[in-house]
């Protein structure tokens, strides 16, 4: 089952059980997955749904500090509850110990050996990471690897 069908079908289950907090979420998610197919003139697969979802994330995250830091607790908690609810559409998330070894292999495959070929690293690396781990946390690791 794709995520957008997983999608819509958690959405009836929501209207079905009147959970309209959880009904919201799911709403802003397939609303942001249509407006991308509307101005990309295109049918988002799998890939492109987890890219529209953790792109969401990080614009809930970013809205939580901001909303603790002014002391708005009530819009941090929504905010936080959208956040657990995008999650259940991810991917199960990869361990250090796999990401070290995709990022072996990716570096065996490029041959990259400095830091100026980073970018054919990257490159290789996030087809096979997206949605799964933390790009920014990749990153480093691949600054590191190639520095030693």
């Amino acid at each position: 089952m794709t995520i957008k069908a997983r999608l819509t079908e958690d959405m009836k289950t929501a209207m079905r059980a009147k959970d309209s907090a959880r009904l919201g979420a799911i709403r802003l998610l397939q609303a942001a997955i249509k407006q991308r197919e509307v101005d990309e003139r295109i049918d988002l697969d799998d890939t492109q749904v987890i890219e529209a979802i953790e792109k969401m994330l990080k614009q809930r995250r970013d809205s939580i500090s901001q909303y603790e830091a002014a002391k708005r607790q009530d819009l941090a908690d929504v905010e936080k509850f959208e956040v657990t609810v995008l999650q259940e559409y991810l991917p199960v998330a990869l361990t250090e110990d796999e990401i070290a070894a995709i990022l072996e292999e990716v570096v065996t495959e490029t041959g990259a050996a400095s830091i100026k070929e980073m970018s054919k690293v990257m490159a290789a690396i996030k087809p096979k990471v997206v949605g799964r781990a933390d790009m920014g946390k990749i990153s480093g690791l691949i600054k590191a690897r190639l520095s030693a």
